[in-house]
């Protein structure tokens, strides 16, 4: 693969979403922020997180904005309503800020910030409009601790998902991936309907749509090491039905 080196300048916006991960957030922004990357910049989307979250993420940004360059930066918005809604938020200002590729990525450190290299010339040598951090293609695994009913229940999701949408992604349901920002305008944000972690499955299935390639590169999806999951049970709906409402308005269409 192409050295990242010969792109050092390449705008790329990490977009991280966050609701009460103050023990995450300092280790996250170090991680990010460290990579060999020029042109990066994380971009905390806070829900007003009780925990001080929010307050964390602008001292971060101000540390790491000491030297002159805009290296970070903190949208909060005031009402809790979704994972998807705030990606749409986070990245539709990374758009307007002149990204060129935008990462999808928890601030839980469930995903390995050291793969975003790899994404981001996997992105800029082959011309994809995604490049998928993938658990289930060649490569991929998840934590050990992961019970047998997680990753069959996790398994099950993503084969749901590509049978009813006819789709060859292998992790459909992936959230950490990486966003040409011409794909991500063809897709037009504003359009998305999905509030919860059923966004994943809706923005790819538009995209592969729209005409844009995707990649999956492997990647070890760890378990989180503070905090709660923020999945319930009225996202888990969610994410069930949203197959079946994208199939049924496709064939409508």
């Amino acid at each position: 693969m192409t050295s990242l080196d010969r792109y050092p300048d390449v705008p790329v916006t990490v977009v991280m979403p966050t609701y009460n991960e103050a023990p995450n957030l300092p280790r996250m922004a170090e991680l990010v922020l460290g990579l060999p990357i020029d042109g990066l910049h994380l971009k905390i989307v806070d829900d007003s997180s009780p925990d001080g979250t929010g307050r964390i993420a602008e001292e971060l940004a101000e540390k790491y904005n000491s030297d002159g360059r805009r290296r970070m930066s903190v949208l909060h918005r005031t009402e809790k309503d979704g994972l998807g809604r705030a990606y749409v938020a986070g990245m539709s200002a990374a758009l307007a800020e002149g990204a060129e590729y935008v990462v999808q990525m928890d601030a839980d450190g469930s995903h390995p910030v050291e793969a975003v290299p790899r994404m981001l010339g996997t992105a800029v040598t082959s011309g994809v409009g995604l490049v998928v951090g993938s658990r289930y293609v060649e490569g991929g695994s998840l934590d050990e601790e992961w019970g047998r009913h997680r990753v069959l229940l996790s398994r099950f999701a993503n084969r749901y998902a590509r049978t009813v949408l006819g789709t060859k992604i292998r992790d459909i349901t992936a959230g950490f991936n990486l966003w040409s920002a011409a794909t991500l305008r063809d897709i037009d944000l504003s359009t998305l309907d999905s509030a919860g972690y059923s966004f994943q499955v809706e923005l790819k299935f538009k995209a592969v749509r729209a005409g844009h390639s995707a990649v999956e590169i492997p990647i070890r999806f760890e378990e989180r090491t503070e905090g709660v999951s923020k999945m319930n049970l009225s996202t888990q709906i969610e994410s069930a039905l949203m197959p079946v409402r994208l199939r049924l308005r496709n064939r409508r269409g």
